[in-house]
């Protein structure tokens, strides 16, 4: 695997591989890679001949208040998973490398951000779309891998690619879960074992909606009502949101249909933890 932390050296080396008739596929990555991340790679690796691994911890997409400094670290063992998994390229830049001074250049997506995590995390979705944006024009992707618990993330994106008429795949893999349920996520790491056994209650409220819809409830407000007091009743917990969506638009829908999106997000102890999931009949 080729470790590569310029942004001319990648670009040379993806202008290298698609002249050979090869195809890339890029997996970006905040790190502290765990089962969910190399999920993601194996399925990239089913579209493209050519695996980029990126990764790089993106100052723009935390609040003053979030955890930039704190966020999990371990260069060394993510290295390792990567090649292990076969990428061909692990892209690792550092942030002058990747904003560097003078740097004034942002991409927007209107309104899309503006529900479920946007709404919490002004400006998050700003940073994100314009990291992302930033990799693809460095990295030459035909396709780009992400996971579907970060829903709002995968939909701001698509929107992104859509809008900009970037001529690359978007593929969205499910989300990867423990043993337990907990959905796949590197702040997982964070929760005390107490903290963790009440971490459950986001996919088990995910089941209690659904089983709800299944025997016919339709009022978005009366299954919110059954989640959100579910939720409360673990400790540690607070809510930031918790929204029955149309899984398109994002907006908050009144009458629950088949495919209607519920999206939480929730805090446990100190950790901020998402789910989602579509609710099918």
């Amino acid at each position: 695997m080729e470790i590569i932390k310029t942004v001319d050296l990648m670009q040379q080396a993806s202008d290298t591989i698609r002249m050979s008739g090869e195809s890339i596929a890029l997996v970006p990555t905040m790190g502290f890679l765990h089962e969910g991340h190399l999920m993601l790679m194996r399925a990239a690796k089913d579209h493209c001949d050519q695996l980029v691994v990126s990764l790089f911890v993106n100052p723009t997409q935390f609040g003053p208040n979030e955890d930039f400094e704190a966020y999990p670290r371990d260069t060394q063992g993510d290295l390792k998973k990567a090649e292990d998994v076969g990428a061909d390229v692990m892209f690792m830049p550092s942030a002058k490398e990747m904003y560097p001074p003078g740097a004034q250049t942002s991409v927007v997506v209107k309104d899309l951000p503006q529900h479920l995590c946007g709404l919490s995390r002004p400006g998050h979705f700003d940073g994100v779309t314009t990291v992302v944006a930033k990799l693809f024009h460095i990295v030459k992707p035909h396709a780009a891998v992400f996971g579907q618990k970060d829903y709002q993330q995968l939909a701001v994106i698509s929107r992104m690619v859509m809008d900009l008429d970037m001529d690359i795949q978007i593929i969205g893999v499910p989300t990867v879960r423990e043993a337990d349920g907990l959905a796949m996520s590197s702040r997982n790491s964070y929760l005390k074992p107490e903290e963790r056994i009440s971490a459950l209650s986001l996919k088990k409220s995910l089941d209690l909606a659904q089983r709800l819809f299944r025997e016919g409830e339709k009022k978005a407000q009366v299954v919110k009502d059954f989640v959100k007091s579910y939720i409360l009743e673990h400790p540690y917990t607070e809510i930031d949101y918790i929204t029955l969506c149309d899984p398109v638009t994002l907006e908050d829908v009144n009458t629950l249909s088949d495919g209607t999106l519920m999206a939480m997000a929730v805090r446990v102890g100190k950790t901020r933890l998402i789910d989602n999931g579509r609710l099918v009949k």
